[in-house]
């Protein structure tokens, strides 16, 4: 998302534009050979990048209309060329956006400001090499399926692996015993009566109840 605001890396308010010559030699461009004290055009110079991409933007310095870009691939390269007499002065390639290229002489009155020029593109070049050396290119992941691939999913828990569960020990490493079965509920006895008729002891005490009865009728003399 940054990538899509334009940044500025360096704003001139005055920068010359010169009408090159033919090249005389294969050495480079003289900037003495332009007449510098003739520019062509005067305007403000802004160094931007944006979407990783660097462009030098000449533009008026009140409007701010567009007189011509130069994208910079690299520095140095063909976009920027130092002459080879002054290190205020340097060679553009400008382009219209469809595909036309010219070249044009530029350059600053302030050997200050041409020093800054140079400063801020070889500082972001040589950061976003830095930035690339340390991020190599990794190859992409394919997770996609190719054709006639399918995937099987299996669902649920092995049963054997539920049973087979370890059950817990007590503190100590002492094994927990079950609890004991419950014990049988004994069932209440039936108390026993004593025999009364039936028994020895019970005809006698009959017969003793009844001999006290007879003696009361006995007559004393």
């Amino acid at each position: 998302m940054d990538d899509d605001y334009e940044r500025i890396l360096l704003i001139k308010p005055e920068c010359l534009v010169y009408k090159l010559p033919p090249r005389t030699s294969i050495r480079g461009y003289r900037a003495a050979d332009w007449g510098l004290d003739k520019p062509q055009w005067t305007g403000r110079l802004r160094i931007i990048t944006k979407n990783n991409k660097v462009e030098i933007k000449l533009e008026d310095k009140t409007s701010g209309q567009l007189f011509a870009a130069a994208p910079v691939d690299e520095f140095p390269g063909v976009t920027v060329e130092p002459v080879t007499d002054s290190s205020r002065y340097f060679v553009l390639r400008i382009a219209d956006g469809s595909g036309r290229t010219a070249f044009i002489g530029a350059g600053f009155a302030d050997r200050g400001d041409a020093f800054d020029f140079n400063v801020a593109l070889q500082d972001h070049f040589n950061r976003e090499k830095s930035v690339n050396e340390m991020l190599p290119d990794q190859p992409k992941l394919d997770l996609g399926l190719k054709a006639g691939q399918t995937i099987s999913i299996k669902l649920g828990k092995d049963q054997a692996s539920a049973k087979t569960r370890s059950k817990p020990k007590a503190s100590g490493g002492m094994l927990l015993l079950p609890p004991p079965p419950a014990a049988a509920a004994t069932q209440p006895q039936t108390p026993v009566v004593a025999a009364t008729a039936d028994t020895e002891w019970g005809q006698f005490a009959s017969s003793s109840s009844s001999s006290n009865s007879q003696s009361k009728d006995w007559v004393k003399f």
